[in-house]
């Protein structure tokens, strides 16, 4: 039950929505799949998705604000089609695999993700096919991820780091393709059935966290260099990931 969570779990799950929220408000999201490992520690995967997704929404709606007219339109509407396409196939392993299962894959993402920001140290990755191709395979991964663990910055980052894009377009632009990410989301997970009244009491319970996880992150962005608080949170990502993968080898 997502209101019975210990006061731990509660402590934990705030950390990681003000973690989202400053990774939201300038780092293009990279740590957006830091909330649902964290809080598949004591809720369902589906329970966790569910009660982040109203919170993801509410936090793209104040990055709009602060980023409109700045996001690149022509990237955009090469990556938002094949997003769509991995939102449904990722709702299709949502709806055939049980919660073991579902876990097991959201350990892996974040174990996943850690290892490659590790060992690649933030640095981009370059296209080695077209562009149009692999735009596509960005979107679809990214679409993919986010509907199962809301994990779909890493693929986008990949794909925009390798565009040269000014800082702030880049920021913008990933503001705005999660946007309508998770937009799109809604619907889908409408029909899954995975909004209960206690996810979205919970969801309400947390949206308090999300003005002041994007205002620290405007400002403490400014002040704390990028790789220490890289490194920390994706060593916190990969501790999680790792966790989950054991409950779901073990099929806890």
């Amino acid at each position: 039950d997502p209101m019975e969570m210990n006061t731990a779990g509660w402590l934990v799950t705030a950390f990681a929505i003000l973690v989202t929220g400053i990774s939201k408000s300038g780092l293009g999201g990279a740590l957006g799949g830091l909330a649902v490992p964290f809080m598949s520690m004591w809720l369902s995967p589906r329970d966790a998705v569910a009660v982040m997704l109203p919170i993801l929404i509410a936090m793209d709606l104040f990055g709009i604000r602060a980023w409109r007219g700045k996001a690149d339109w022509g990237e955009l509407r090469l990556l938002l089609p094949a997003a769509l396409v991995g939102i449904a196939a990722g709702t299709l392993a949502f709806g055939v695999m049980p919660d073991y299962m579902v876990k097991a894959v959201v350990g892996f993402i974040a174990v996943a993700f850690a290892l490659d920001r590790l060992l690649r140290r933030g640095k981009p990755l370059a296209s080695t096919g077209p562009l149009r191709h692999f735009a596509w395979l960005c979107g679809a991964g990214a679409g993919f991820t986010s509907t199962l663990a809301h994990a779909g910055g890493p693929p986008v980052m990949i794909y925009l780091l390798t565009r040269g894009l000014p800082r702030e377009t880049f920021a913008a632009t990933s503001v705005f393709f999660f946007a309508a990410l998770n937009l799109a989301k809604l619907p889908f997970y409408v029909g899954l059935d995975l909004f209960t009244r206690d996810t979205l009491v919970m969801s309400a319970l947390l949206l308090p966290l999300v003005p002041v996880g994007v205002w620290l992150g405007m400002r403490m962005l400014k002040w704390i260099p990028e790789r220490p608080f890289y490194l920390i949170a994706t060593a916190a990502l990969g501790l999680s990931g790792v966790k989950l993968l054991w409950d779901g080898v073990m099929g806890q």
